[in-house]
């Protein structure tokens, strides 16, 4: 007799994991879990790490700080001042890349704004707020950006104030271009085009002033631009860096297109140029125009100048960029080859501007010499340059108009 016996139900699985010897398998179902969230983490992190690599500000780095063949990157110095603001605005009409460091002590930053809004394609210009003073920001600039060629503008420049604040132009001029030189050499930039002034001159006995005019200033603004100088000089000895360094003598007028012009700080107004002093009065903001010195050895006793206009000086330092020669230097005077005294400027600042200006004549101020006009043979022959805006009158009609459309300068604080 067969004995059947009753099947019995197999027994659940239980959810604890099976041991065997000392080794622990895990339940295979929280183990599927487990792998898929690694998988999904894996994907995700991937698919983060490609959409990083692939933004354009991780993947590549600023257009300012890399070389880039057929590009001349450009910084120009005290580039928010009047004469660095038009070079700077001439370069980049010229398809050079520009950085303009400036700490607005005399700057404008309206200036920087207009040319932003002339200019807003990335990587044509930028601006660095920076002091030259500090050896930690210049190193910093340098560092981080790739430049061809720097323009030195950045510098303090009023005669009669370098006589009450001496230190400071030594510290501001000589000084800092000597922090900014060892920078050039350290950061391998090739070429320098050094903003000079013929106040390096002091007052010579002969005229007109050539470049091998013996150079003996009289007031702490040339000296200090003098000692600048043979910091270049001495260093380009054992160099191969391209330098130019131009003297260039009184600066007047504007853009011709009106876009910028001059705009000193108010406080500075009493040390600015002549032709600020004399729109001011035009306009009615100071109530005259006061002439220092009426007893030079001239024909009319007033000091007699060579005035340049802005336009043609920046094309003289773009010019001076474009000739530069590894290892070489070249030092040129930058004026029209001819005076004109104080007494002449104002009388074609009252033509232009079409205003009787009241004139106050005083005592002579300390530092001033009373004759000096440049030779410009040297840079005729050498750069192909020539002073095309010689009309007095005209040069300053064309800054006048700006400064009636600017009564408040370009309207913006400098605060930044």
């Amino acid at each position: 007799m067969l004995n059947f016996a009753r099947s019995r139900t197999p027994a659940r699985a239980t959810t604890r994991p099976t041991t065997m010897g000392s080794m622990d398998y895990a339940e295979p179902k929280r183990k599927g879990n487990f792998v898929g969230k690694v998988f999904i983490a894996a994907v995700l992190t991937t698919i983060c790490i490609i959409m990083i690599k692939r933004s354009p500000n991780l993947n590549s780095p600023s257009p300012f700080a890399v070389h880039e063949t057929g590009v001349t990157h450009v910084l120009v110095t005290g580039g928010a001042g009047y004469i660095g603001s038009h070079a700077a605005f001439r370069l980049l009409k010229d398809s050079y890349r520009v950085t303009i460091v400036d700490n607005l002590s005399r700057g404008n930053l309206g200036a920087v704004k207009v040319l932003q809004e002339l200019f807003p394609e990335p990587g044509r210009l930028q601006f660095i707020y920076a002091d030259l003073g500090d050896s930690n920001s210049v190193n910093k600039i340098f560092l981080e950006n790739k430049f061809d060629a720097v323009m030195h503008f950045a510098a303090v420049a009023y005669v009669g104030e370098s006589t009450v604040d001496p230190l400071k132009y030594y510290h501001n001029i000589t000084s800092n271009t000597l922090l900014v030189l060892e920078s050039m050499a350290k950061y391998d930039v090739k070429t320098l085009i050094y903003s000079s002034t013929c106040a390096t001159y002091g007052e010579p006995e002969k005229m007109p002033i050539t470049e091998v005019t013996p150079q003996a200033p009289i007031n702490p603004y040339g000296k200090a631009k003098k000692m600048a100088e043979d910091i270049i000089l001495d260093f380009s000895k054992n160099s191969d860096m391209a330098v130019m360094i131009l003297r260039y003598f009184n600066v007047i007028g504007s853009d011709p297109e009106g876009r910028l012009g001059e705009a000193p700080r108010p406080e500075l107004r009493e040390q600015g140029r002549i032709s600020g002093a004399c729109f001011d009065a035009a306009r009615g903001i100071i109530p005259g125009l006061k002439v220092r010195g009426t007893d030079y050895k001239t024909s009319d006793g007033t000091c007699i100048r060579d005035y340049i206009d802005v336009t043609d000086l920046v094309d003289a330092h773009v010019k001076a960029l474009e000739k530069a020669q590894p290892a070489k230097v070249g030092i040129y005077n930058v004026g029209t080859g001819k005076g004109s005294s104080v007494k002449e400027f104002v009388e074609a600042c009252k033509k232009a501007t079409g205003v009787n200006i009241k004139v106050e004549f005083l005592p002579r101020r300390p530092g001033d010499y009373a004759e000096v006009y440049s030779d410009p043979t040297k840079i005729n022959r050498e750069l192909k340059w020539t002073a095309q805006r010689t009309d007095l009158e005209e040069s300053l009609r064309t800054a006048w108009r700006w400064q009636k459309s600017h009564r408040d300068g370009y309207g913006i604080p400098n605060t930044y």
